[in-house]
């Protein structure tokens, strides 16, 4: 991290051992404007931030911080095709897969956007053909689809398909990820092989997990089929054409990406397949609007009004200012039950590194750690950690105004839960407000003096507000695209780069070096005692 950005966030700390004397509750009573001063929108959809224990001198402080780190800067570089992805020497630039524009997205002196709009149209064409039939299955039009992928090739495709269910009107889809065999035998329980598709999600055709299911996939087709229907069942997302062919998989089932498209920000590109035929293309269109409007806000907002700046800057205030180590995304939409894990991904992946640029160490903590789960379920199983225990928890909520399925008075109580929440996070309850009620019920002082220490809540607990109208397509694009942004902003100021994950690679040598040994093929003696008692241990109870 630059020794600018170091000394201004100890200046940043400074404020923050003044600002704690100011509880939240008088942050508001102070400002009576605090909720249109601290909150944001594009369009309809609103981001509220007001309930953050930070004041407008603070967001002043964190804004000079995200100018000096070179943000803006950062910022033209990414959209200028600039190889900011410097340990692999790439350019970043899945912002074109969602180009609405007539803008010229440039990678290596050459205008990728004819390409981009090559594979959409061969996608478009694929898509709609499946959904009407005209391709099928050897048992007439395909009814499922299985996406085999892991990573980035699974994680974005399955997310916005279970998010956008209501919109999901073509084949049934599927997705399988885990090597461990359940997750596909269980999928292929229920499925017909004469009606059923699958497209393998790998670019370089040599992910472990991903290949060894393909070919378990195209075992179980062939036994029934026979081997002339692979090339009829079978598609792949994939850039290595020589494998794929060799699978049996023909060209013009064969959609391709760029190494300007990370994984985990592949799902707008021919990784989205699965979900362009599952909510057709008109669906997937406004998906990709949804993002390239947030691209736009992003670009062209100033960063005092900048929604992705802002949110980064509250986490670069919450992680390294107030020291809060986890941060929980906690959808109020069960169609949304996956983003957490979607986001865990895209923001632990990224920001997960300690070595700078320069191959220095950081000097400064990195990415939190990213969990939650949809609500009203977390509030009987983990909220009681977030109101009452001795670690302070960031929160973000998300919902919708409108639901898709409008059932007497759920939707009313589920709003009200969502902001019930926020209000307790940021309030709490004192001991004198506790007793006052205790009394009120008409409890004696012995049993008040016992309970009410259990029933204060600390509040001053942060948290941030989605309000959308509806979760449409164009709403996911705008959510995924804010976050996607948010976490770039993160790892410029904490001069890292997003777009590595070079951490992944060393569990997966291990693993290749002790497949031989798990089988019993080759010896263990080089491996540590741990390791050696752990594949002993295996060997005696495997039959």
């Amino acid at each position: 991290m630059h020794p600018e950005t170091l000394e201004k966030l100890e200046v940043l700390r400074l404020h923050w051992r003044k600002l704690q004397q100011r509880p939240m509750r008088q942050l508001f009573a102070e400002n009576p404007n605090r909720f249109e001063d601290f909150s944001l929108n594009i369009d309809d959809l609103l981001v509220d931030f007001s309930k953050n224990h930070l004041d407008g001198e603070a967001l002043a402080m964190l804004l000079d911080l995200a100018k000096s780190a070179g943000v803006e800067d950062a910022r033209a570089a990414m959209f200028a095709g600039q190889h900011i992805n410097t340990s692999e020497d790439r350019a970043v630039m899945h912002m074109a897969l969602r180009n609405g524009s007539d803008r010229p997205m440039i990678v290596d002196g050459k205008d990728v956007m004819g390409d981009v709009r090559a594979v959409q149209a061969q996608m478009k064409q694929f898509a709609t053909s499946v959904r009407n039939g005209k391709i099928a299955g050897s048992g007439g039009a395909f009814t499922d689809i299985v996406n085999i992928g892991i990573g980035g090739s699974d994680l974005g495709p399955v997310m916005v398909s279970e998010a956008l269910s209501p919109y999901c009107d073509g084949p049934n889809l599927h997705f399988v990820s885990n090597v461990d065999g359940d997750d596909l035998a269980d999928t292929l329980a229920v499925l017909n092989p004469a009606t059923t598709l699958f497209i393998v999600a790998s670019k370089t055709f040599t992910t472990t997990e991903t290949l060894t299911n393909a070919h378990s996939a195209r075992h179980w087709l062939v036994e029934t089929l026979g081997e002339e229907a692979v090339g009829q069942h079978f598609a792949a997302l994939s850039t290595n054409l020589e494998a794929t062919s060799a699978f049996g998989i023909d060209d013009d089932f064969t959609f391709g990406f760029w190494d300007w498209v990370g994984g985990r920000y592949s799902v707008w590109s021919a990784i989205g397949l699965s979900v362009m035929i599952g909510i057709g293309v008109e669906n997937f269109e406004q998906f990709l609007l949804g993002a390239h409007e947030v691209d736009n806000h992003f670009v062209e907002q100033p960063l005092a009004k900048n929604i992705p700046v802002i949110m980064a800057l509250i986490g670069i205030w919450h992680r390294n200012i107030c020291e809060f180590s986890t941060h929980a995304v906690l959808p109020y939409a069960q169609h949304l039950h996956r983003f957490p894990a979607y986001l865990q991904q895209l923001d632990m992946e990224s920001n997960g590194k300690s070595t700078a640029k320069n191959g220095q160490q950081v000097g400064a903590k990195t990415g939190p750690i990213v969990w939650g789960e949809p609500g009203t379920n977390g509030q009987h199983a983990f909220y009681q950690l977030i109101h009452q225990g001795s670690d302070i928890i960031p929160v973000d909520f998300l919902i919708a105004a409108n639901p898709h399925h409008q059932l007497g008075e759920h939707h009313d109580i589920l709003l009200a839960n969502c902001f019930a929440q926020s209000e307790a996070l940021m309030k709490g309850k004192n001991i004198d407000e506790v007793r006052g009620e205790l009394r009120l019920a008409g409890m004696d002082e012995e049993k008040i003096a016992n309970l009410a220490p259990h029933k204060v809540f600390s509040g001053n607990r942060p948290s941030s507000t989605f309000v959308f109208s509806k979760l449409t397509p164009r709403t996911l694009g705008r959510l995924i695209a804010i976050y996607e942004h948010k976490i770039f902003v993160q790892g410029v100021i904490w001069n890292i780069n997003s777009f590595d994950q070079w951490g992944v690679e060393l569990g997966k040598s291990l693993a290749t070096e002790l497949l031989p040994m798990v089988k019993g093929e080759a010896s263990t003696e080089a491996k540590d005692a741990s390791t050696q008692g752990l594949l002993a241990h295996f060997q005696a109870l495997k039959k």
